[in-house]
């Protein structure tokens, strides 16, 4: 009887160890299938990832071309405003220069034009008359000439206030074409 006993026992051990190594061998199974499954998800979830990668990076791509091209417009506009602004500021000085050489030559005078009630209250007709028929001016009023040296430094400060005014206008351009 004793040896049917350890056949029992011999038996139960060896039922034991091979459910044991049974439930051994279906875990590893189930880790793998479970392995495999996380490595899928993984896979697509770099894959989308990947994705929203290059999806971020043509949007970055696009604004980038689009502030590059805003930014090619405004240098184009600045460019032709200085241009303009350039060409003002020429013309005036231009402007300027025959006009300081026409009164060097005594081609043209400057004169003012006088209060009736002053000169006459200074000594009389001490001006000349203007021609009738002057546009612009009243028929027959009092104007007196300039001294030539004066006369210069008037041209230079309206030279110095044109070229002001011109210089004004085109950084207030500018200001207006860089916050648009």
């Amino acid at each position: 009887m004793a040896l049917s006993w350890r056949w029992v026992v011999l038996a139960l051990v060896f039922g034991a160890a091979a459910g044991a190594r049974l439930a051994w061998w279906w875990q590893a199974e189930e880790l793998e299938r479970q392995a495999a499954g996380h490595e899928q998800q993984l896979a697509t979830k770099d894959l989308a990832h990947g994705r929203e990668r290059e999806q971020a990076a043509v949007a970055a791509l696009g604004q980038t071309a689009m502030h590059q091209a805003q930014r090619l417009d405004l240098e184009d506009r600045l460019q032709a405003q200085d241009k303009t602004h350039w060409k003002e500021m020429n013309d005036a000085q231009q402007a300027q220069a025959r006009l300081r050489d026409r009164l060097a030559t005594a081609d043209l005078r400057l004169s003012v034009l006088l209060d009736a009630g002053t000169a006459a209250a200074q000594g009389g007709d001490s001006g000349m008359r203007a021609p009738a028929g002057t546009g612009g001016l009243v028929d027959g009023a009092l104007r007196a000439q300039l001294d030539p040296a004066h006369a210069r430094r008037i041209i230079a400060i309206t030279d110095e206030g044109d070229r002001g005014l011109i210089a004004l206008k085109a950084c207030q351009a500018y200001v207006r074409e860089v916050t648009k």
